[in-house]
């Protein structure tokens, strides 16, 4: 006897094979039979007209600190994710010796828009190199799988101190000692390892990260270490500002380890045909004989701006200046009076004011005509007249005045969207046809990170909903498709040999979904964090059940108890 049987799903098995009716047997933590004659389970679960697939494996997320101390990791664990892998971007909390704590909270809370306080209060610090922060990981409960990278940024601070702040270039002994703490880590069970270089990442103090300006030869030393090893991804976010500079280092790297190599890769306002060019790179240096992948979002990403959120349209004003700090529900109920929301609206924006905000931020203040309503649920594909602009005119309010009132009405949750990516042409085509490109991999959902203004963990979701069955503004694809993208792909990619297909030995990490009643809810903000932290959450609904390694955490959207996720380490 089986412990759980799953009769009559639609069994979608995460290699891209038509869907088909059929059982599913699951004995212990793997997947005993997939079709074909089932005996009884001590456990039966009907899925008649139901999806059967197996757990989303969501490889771009930053939950390098909450994994410490957080046992459900949501949202990611609300849409399906039955593994994550963090230590993306080059950032991460290991290694790093004491004096240099808060100089890595300071990094990621720039980076990532995670609450310096909330970490400072979350962390425990029970680690300094990365085989022991694995060690710490491995300690904690929780409800779903993790594994981890090797982030650049804290490997360089440990090896050079302030010669890494001050962007000193690394010297051979440097080198030297990166590759060999890198070897470790991949050795301990890293993934890969990560590096940024973008001008777009700063610490909460405008500085640039420690490895913006690396060179070709530390970054191409550091990736040596991959060679004592047949595992891990090398990956990074790059500007790519003398692109064929940085694909012949990328090139190299693959050419001498044999490993997959990957880059963050998004559509820009600045320069529509870059990402096309950035992909006739990749298939360059495909070509070349290196492993070379995008990966991509299946939306746009974008700021998320309300009076609950980190970034308004009204940040630059100074009488909206002045509720910074002020408690949440008294700095609404002030909002909301009419001689304030009077005095907001007839300012301009101070220069003073704007100069203390990041560039995006000042970027947005009054850009209405790309600024969308998020609705429940929301439209992330929005059409031209949903702008705010547009909206407002049938409303017959000024754009300043629509915003206001939206964001201030009923409980103060109300949000508009700014796409910052991945929107250029108006549309998801630009999506739609990196997607359909063999040389690129889905992720960047980011669960864990940007905590007050991006809420892009319920990708896999989006990836579900939008692209195979919602979507009106041009071509969908098959749900089968979408379900190979979230699981053999990314699990194959980046090694996760146990999972990521329904198929008999396999770890039995599955969905079963109630498709039809699939849905993203609008974003929310908690203040569930440590000392009392604001963060961005977005909840499903359709997932009739999460099983990890056997065991149901989710039944109906509700959690069950179970806390069966583990550390994963790769290799």
């Amino acid at each position: 006897m089986h412990d759980i049987v799953i009769r009559n799903g639609t069994i979608i098995d995460g290699t891209g094979a038509p869907s088909y009716v059929g059982d599913i047997a699951i004995s212990g933590d793997q997947i005993a039979q997939v079709g074909g004659e089932i005996g009884p389970g001590k456990r039966e679960i009907d899925a008649n007209g139901k999806l059967v697939t197996p757990g989303f494996v969501d490889v771009h997320t930053h939950y390098d600190g909450q994994a410490t101390w957080d046992p459900m990791l949501t949202p990611s664990s609300w849409h399906g994710v039955t593994t994550i892998l963090f230590g993306n971007c080059g950032v991460g909390f290991a290694p790093c010796r004491p004096q240099d704590h808060e100089a890595l909270i300071d990094l990621m809370e720039g980076v990532e828009d995670i609450p310096g306080i909330v970490l400072s209060e979350g962390l425990k610090w029970d680690w300094e190199s990365f085989p022991e922060y694995l060690d710490a990981l491995e300690k904690q409960e929780r409800v779903i799988d993790i594994g981890a990278q090797m982030p650049h940024h804290p490997l360089r601070v440990y090896v050079m101190g302030e010669r890494a702040i001050n962007f000193e270039d690394a010297t051979a002994d440097d080198i030297a000692e990166m590759r060999k703490l890198t070897e470790e880590a991949l050795q301990a069970g890293a993934f890969g390892f990560t590096t940024s270089r973008t001008e777009s990442h700063r610490t909460t103090k405008g500085e640039r990260v420690p490895g913006r300006y690396a060179a070709a030869d530390e970054l191409i030393g550091i990736g040596e270490a991959f060679k004592s090893v047949d595992h891990g991804a090398y990956g990074m976010l790059n500007d790519f500002e003398d692109e064929e500079a940085e694909f012949q280092w990328i090139e190299t790297i693959g050419k001498e380890t044999g490993r997959p190599l990957w880059f963050l890769l998004t559509d820009r306002y600045s320069d529509p045909e870059r990402w096309r060019r950035l992909m006739k790179g990749a298939h360059k240096a495909r070509d070349g004989g290196a492993n070379v992948t995008a990966q991509i979002a299946g939306r746009a990403v974008g700021i998320i701006l309300g009076f609950s959120t980190s970034l308004t349209p009204f940040s630059g004003r100074p009488t909206f200046a002045a509720l910074d700090g002020v408690p949440q529900a008294e700095r609404l109920q002030k909002l909301k009076d009419p001689g304030v929301r009077a005095q907001i609206l007839s300012e301009e924006n101070s220069d003073e004011l704007l100069s203390r905000l990041p560039p995006l931020q000042r970027a947005i203040a009054n850009r209405w005509d790309r600024m969308y309503i998020l609705n429940d649920p929301p439209e992330y594909e929005p059409k031209p007249e949903a702008a705010v602009q547009e909206a407002a005119k049938i409303a017959g309010k000024s754009p300043q005045e629509f915003v206001y009132d939206f964001m201030a009405e009923g409980d103060g949750g109300g949000m508009v969207l700014f796409p910052v990516t991945n929107f250029v042409t108006g549309d998801l085509e630009p999506v739609h046809e990196m997607m359909q490109d063999e040389a690129t991999i889905v992720g960047l959902g980011d669960g864990g990170a940007h905590c007050g203004q991006i809420c892009d963990a319920s990708m896999p979701t989006f990836m579900l909903t939008h692209w195979t069955r919602d979507r009106t503004r041009g071509g969908k694809f098959p749900i089968e498709w979408a379900v190979r993208r979230l699981t053999s792909e990314t699990a194959d990619f980046f090694g996760f040999k146990d999972r990521g297909r329904l198929a008999k030995g396999l770890k039995a990490d599955v969905n079963i979904i109630d498709y039809d009643a699939l849905q993203i809810r609008r974003p929310e903000v908690i203040f569930d964090l440590p000392a009392g932290g604001r963060r961005l959450v977005q909840k499903a609904e359709g997932y009739e059940m999460t099983i990890v390694s056997g065991v149901p955490v989710f039944e109906n959207g509700k959690h069950t108890g179970a806390l069966p996720g583990k550390l994963v380490r790769a290799g």
